[in-house]
Parts: structure tokens; C-alpha cells; sequence
């Protein structure tokens, strides 16, 4: 059993699998990193320098300065900004995985269609083949 579940690890599709996911988890990273600390500052400074991560309601009825005064004080928050910062984090990660389906789609080999190897005869509409000068049915000079 323990032979059996070695080999289910190492077959290719389980190991592409885990190296999908490490790889996932550190671009999801990134791009937290880049919403939060480069899209969202000048966003914020356009809206009247307001931080999003900072934009709460405070659901027990008291007035905190910051979401982290808030937490600190144990208040039950509805924290918009940060899901507002998780929207646009999903909105970026989707765009850069169809733009990578997109290339990938484009870089697959399209079967290129059979040429034909038959032509029709414009006397009688059979199939003749692409090289006849003449129809083998009735016996008409074909165009070259």
C-alpha cells in the first residue's frame, strides 16, 4: 500500500499539481503586495488620501481612529476596505490567468485542414481528381 500511494505522488500530474500551487501562492503574494502597497496608496490620494484597508463600520456603536484601534479594543467591525482590496486582488489575479490561457490557447498547434485531392467537373459535377485534364465521365476538356 505504502509502494502504491509513493507511486500515485510521483506520477507527472500530482507533481505539476503541488508545483501549480506553490507557484499560485506566491504570485496570489505578489499581487496582494501590489494592491495594497503600490495600487491602493495613489488610489487613496485621489479619494482624499483615505487608506481602504482602513475603512470600517464599527457594528458595537464606538468611534475608533483605525481598524487596528478598533480590533485593539475588541469592537465587532464590518471591514469594507479590506474587501474592497481583496476584490480588486481577485480581479487582478483573474485578468493574468486569461491572459495566460489566452497565449497558451494561441500557442497550441491548430490542425491545419486536409488539402483537397479532388476537384468537381463543371460538365457534370463529379469528382475528378486534381490532375485530370479531361473527366473520365464525360469525356469534357477541364480547365488547367
Amino acid at each position: 500500500m505504502l509502494k502504491d500511494f509513493r507511486a500515485f505522488l510521483m506520477r507527472g500530474n500530482v507533481v505539476d499539481l503541488a508545483v501549480a500551487v506553490v507557484i499560485g501562492a506566491a504570485f496570489g503574494a505578489i499581487v496582494t503586495s501590489f494592491v495594497a502597497d503600490i495600487l491602493m496608496p495613489p488610489i487613496g490620494r485621489v479619494f482624499g488620501g483615505a487608506n481602504f484597508a482602513d475603512l470600517f463600520v464599527t457594528l458595537s456603536g464606538g468611534s475608533y481612529p483605525s481598524l487596528a484601534a478598533a480590533k485593539a479594543a475588541g469592537a465587532a467591525t464590518l471591514n469594507y476596505g479590506v474587501f474592497i482590496n481583496t476584490i480588486i486582488n481577485f480581479v487582478i489575479v483573474a485578468f493574468a490567468i486569461f491572459v495566460l490561457v489566452r497565449q497558451i490557447d494561441r500557442m497550441r498547434a491548430r490542425p491545419t485542414p486536409p488539402s483537397p485531392s479532388t476537384k468537381e467537373c463543371p460538365q457534370c459535377a463529379t469528382a475528378i481528381p486534381l490532375r485530370a485534364l479531361r473527366c473520365p465521365h464525360c469525356t469534357s476538356a477541364l480547365p488547367a
